[in-house]
């Protein structure tokens, strides 16, 4: 793949690069017939909503596309896309690295252009939004978090000291999440409080609400479940949920967390996207699917989503609920040693487990939950929304969030770097088609925000004019993820995606994310006074 800048240049100069397969660029001004900032030439275009899958010419002009064609273009900047699937930027709804710079330049080398963490969200939504302003390399927005209302509720300092992100303050150490958070059961005065903080989250722009009640089981009540959808389905819009229980046994079943939130749903409107569903319903992942696509033909904007992969990473450590023995060996058929250490990278035992949960519980783990055979169920289903779940960093030395941190230096899960490439190469490999692998990671997770209460993803997960200029460059031949479970190797930046676009601006250029280059813009519901 050639990208080039139109200039003087010498044709026997131009022919010997092409030859070589040398990167050609030069500057001058674009041709005045066409007028693009930018074209990409001879690409696999691939839209999944019109269903365009062609070789065609893409011309862009200030940050949208302008246009889609069998005839030759050209502009300032040219990208030669050959041999190359031009598709739409990928969308991700579940991300804890939106606010990090390290986990940006890793998801941008994924093909991510947008950005969102639905799931634990921002708290204050306003002084997220402001913190984020000019300094995001891909789109962003977040949720309103109602682990944070609940931290602002238990802990009258907690405001003063947020920046707002609640997973960044909680992964940092800015903010002491107390245990008060996972376990305390609200009074109705305090529940009415964290109420009237979600609401003023949702007038503030919040994309939706994110309760993550996989970690406050025995605390978060059903009253706050059921008037965070209420408030959702007042303002048009959604909840993301970790569901309450991670189990395939009754009477704490995966599936009967789900009915939790869906039954709230059908009383108040309002949608519902259920994150890594397969970790909650484990050996019922074909009977959630068989029962959540009744409810989709039945009018239910209910929605699963998946990360590709059968292990997960605990976001508050080792405490969480779900790895406690009782749960995690019966419900979800798990032992000791299908629990990994982030920063060694081996498996616990019953003592190192012990240890970890006495004197240091925030201590960060994967663990293994659904079969593989279920999991690429879920992976293949093209009802199933695709959301990496990108797991915050750690080096030998704690957090981390640098964007120049060595990769071979980074602890985490290996779905912060290769969950999308990870999906394309599943497919090349037979499992889901091409379009419907770049369906479940653009178009579809646009199209459930749109309808539910988020505008500007009207414009993003197509690539059709008019629509913003967010694109994903990918060769499907040797497009692959590299990250894996070994210590030097959790990080690895996906390959095969040398090019990224986000509203007009090169971010990924010859497979190097371009730090400082902040093309993001915030993705953001209505304010309301």
């Amino acid at each position: 793949m050639k990208t080039r800048t139109r200039s003087t240049i010498s044709y026997r100069m131009l022919f010997g690069l092409l030859l070589s397969g040398g990167l050609l660029i030069t500057t001058a001004a674009a041709s005045p017939a066409d007028g693009y900032d930018l074209v990409i030439l001879n690409g696999r275009v691939m839209d999944p909503e019109s269903g365009l899958d062609a070789k065609r010419n893409v011309g862009i002009k200030d940050g949208k596309i302008a246009a889609i064609t069998e005839q030759t273009l050209s502009g300032a900047e040219t990208i030669d896309a050959s041999g190359h699937v031009v598709s739409p930027g990928f969308v991700d709804g579940h991300s804890h690295v939106v606010d990090m710079p390290l986990g940006q330049r890793l998801m941008l080398r994924d093909g991510v252009t947008t950005s969102l963490d639905l799931e634990v969200g921002a708290m204050p939504v306003s002084k997220w939004y402001d913190s984020m302003e000019g300094k995001s390399h891909t789109n962003y927005g977040a949720s309103v978090s109602m682990m944070g209302a609940r931290a602002s509720v238990f802990d009258p300092g907690y405001l003063d000291k947020t920046s707002g992100g609640t997973g960044h303050d909680m992964f940092s150490g800015t903010v002491k999440i107390t245990p008060d958070v996972w376990s305390r059961i609200a009074t109705d005065a305090e529940t009415t409080r964290i109420l009237n903080l979600i609401d003023e989250g949702l007038k503030e722009g919040g994309l939706g609400v994110g309760p993550p009640t996989g970690y406050m089981v025995d605390g978060f009540t059903s009253q706050e479940m059921i008037g965070a959808q209420k408030l959702a389905g007042q303002y048009g819009r959604f909840i993301h949920l970790h569901a309450r229980f991670s189990s395939q046994i009754p009477p704490t079943s995966g599936i009967l967390a789900f009915q939790e939130a869906i039954a709230s749903a059908g009383a108040f409107g309002g949608g519902v996207i259920i994150a890594h569903f397969t970790a909650q319903s484990l050996d019922d992942t074909q009977a959630t699917m068989d029962y959540v696509a009744e409810l989709q033909a039945n009018g239910v904007p209910v929605m699963l989503e998946v990360y590709p992969y059968n292990f997960g990473g605990a976001g508050n450590g080792i405490q969480a609920d779900y790895l406690e023995p009782h749960n995690y060996h019966k419900n979800m058929g798990r032992t000791y040693s299908d629990i990994i250490d982030v920063t060694t990278g081996k498996p616990l035992d019953k003592a190192t487990y012990d240890k970890l949960v006495k004197t240091d519980p925030s201590h960060g783990v994967l663990f293994y939950n659904a079969t593989e055979e279920d999991n690429m169920k879920a992976v293949a289903n093209p009802d199933v929304l695709i959301g990496c779940d990108c797991f915050p960093m750690r080096t030998s030395k704690g957090f981390t969030e640098d964007w120049n941190t060595p990769i071979e230096e980074i602890r985490s899960h290996p779905r912060t770097a290769g969950a999308h490439a990870k999906v394309l190469r599943l497919s090349r490999e037979g499992h889901l088609s091409l379009m419907s692998a770049i369906s479940k990671m653009s178009y579809q997770y646009a199209k459930f925000l749109q309808d539910n209460g988020v505008e500007q993803m009207a414009k993003k997960g197509r690539l059709q004019e008019g629509m913003d200029a967010d694109i994903t460059i990918f060769d499907p031949a040797t497009v692959t993820d590299n990250s894996t479970l070994k210590q030097v190797e959790n990080a690895l930046p996906s390959t095969g995606i040398p090019y990224v676009i986000v509203n007009g601006k090169i971010v990924v250029k010859d497979s190097v994310a371009q730090q400082g280059v902040y093309a993001g813009k915030p993705i953001r519901a209505a304010i309301k006074n």
